[in-house]
């Protein structure tokens, strides 16, 4: 089994609450050139969940004119390194919608340790209002939770929404209580060495898909 599969589930059973999500999966493989959306992520596109057969070619099609380029060579250079990225885009939905979108990925590996592809997540930073119990938890984090979302905004330069969205997600998917995992991502993010300039985005995405490997007991 592909490193992550078995994650396919826990993910869904996390995010699948009935409402339509700001956070999903995807994976690509480099040999056949075959995508995987998670349900969240096909609704990010417009699609009702499992009626998607996301190709290469559809994925491009779905980006904003203006972003096209960037993301078709951002792709290339996935093939070409096989290495960590991420990026934030706009994609236009099949009702015309246009959706700002961080989308960040890290080396799909296989159980001999290859790599064979990419997979990542999709966080939909579209601004809209968060109403009932969200804003209430989004009101009421405080302490590590709100440092690591302050770090989350200004690396990826998202909402306040959109980086307490990613991180539940994160804690949710890897199965890990939400304030280790921020005081986690806070503690890598704050342990990068660097000088007058930031550390280089590729150095930031590593840290947060592996933060909850590193949560103390």
């Amino acid at each position: 089994m592909e490193a992550g599969s078995d994650g396919q589930s826990s993910v869904e059973r996390a995010l699948a609450d009935g409402d339509p999500q700001r956070v999903g999966w995807f994976r690509f493989h480099f040999a056949d050139e075959r995508w995987e959306w998670s349900p969240q992520v096909e609704r990010m596109h417009g699609y009702e969940p499992g009626t998607a057969n996301p190709t290469t070619d559809l994925v491009l099609s779905h980006k904003h004119p203006d972003d096209h380029g960037q993301v078709a060579a951002t792709l290339e250079e996935i093939r070409r390194t096989a290495g960590a990225f991420s990026t934030r885009h706009r994609i236009i939905d099949t009702a015309g919608r246009t959706r700002h979108v961080v989308v960040v990925g890290d080396q799909l590996f296989d159980d001999g340790g290859r790599v064979i592809g990419t997979h990542g997540f999709y966080v939909d930073i579209t601004p809209t209002p968060i109403r009932g119990p969200e804003a209430r938890v989004a009101a009421e984090t405080r302490g590590v939770v709100e440092q690591a979302r302050g770090m989350l905004m200004l690396i990826y330069r998202i909402s306040a929404d959109s980086a307490f969205e990613l991180l539940k997600w994160r804690a949710q998917e890897t199965g890990t209580e939400l304030r280790p995992l921020a005081e986690q991502i806070s503690r890598d993010f704050l342990g990068l060495s660097y000088e007058e300039e930031l550390p280089p985005r590729a150095a930031y995405d590593r840290l947060l898909l592996t933060a909850h490997y590193r949560v103390r007991s």
